[in-house]
């Protein structure tokens, strides 16, 4: 009687668990809520077009040198810039200052003149200001196009993908001043 009183009991507690699981299994195909892959999303695209200014001078420069690699090492593999550049509506220095581009960039190729960039674009005037874009990638710096990542922002650029387009303005460039023009593509939610 034993063997069956426990037997009993057992298949009590199995009747009962079955039907609270599919009672919880009912309510959960009834919600309301839809996963991220249901939902219907709306991206926009926003393009953005700008200038920056590296300087390289005694009296106000804008990249400072971090790191000196030794001599023997090709196309200066391992020299580290730190930069703070001035970003502009025009390629003159003097058309409107919109932000700064701040940073860190290196030659990290031993085969090529391929730099790794950590840059935040910061802007500090327009409809973006307080805003900044994040991007982080190689810079293959002897190609004229030069395509690299856009990951992530703040303020109107939260959650911000996509990509940047830069190109060096060799017709106004020095030694001493040389300027990249941005063409960044965006996807925002």
């Amino acid at each position: 009687m034993a063997v069956s009183l426990a037997f009993f009991s057992l298949f009590s507690l199995t009747l009962i668990s079955t039907h609270f699981t599919t009672t919880y299994g009912a309510f959960t195909h009834q919600s309301h809520i839809k996963l991220p892959s249901e939902q219907h999303r709306t991206e926009k695209l926003t393009h953005l077009h700008f200038y920056y200014h590296d300087i390289r001078n005694d009296k106000n420069p804008t990249i400072v040198q971090i790191i000196d690699p030794p001599k023997n090492v090709p196309y200066g593999f391992g020299s580290t810039f730190v930069m703070d550049d001035a970003m502009t509506e025009g390629p003159d220095l003097s058309s409107k200052h919109i932000g700064r581009a701040q940073g860190l960039f290196g030659l990290a190729s031993l085969q090529d003149l391929g730099m790794f960039m950590l840059t935040n674009f910061a802007f500090t005037d327009g409809i973006y200001a307080g805003s900044t874009l994040s991007m982080l990638g190689r810079n293959p710096i002897s190609e004229q196009n030069r395509e690299m990542p856009i990951v992530g922002g703040t303020g109107a650029f939260r959650f911000a993908t996509g990509y940047a387009i830069a190109n060096s303005v060799n017709s106004v460039s020095t030694p001493e001043h040389f300027v990249v023009e941005y063409n960044v593509t965006l996807r925002l939610p």
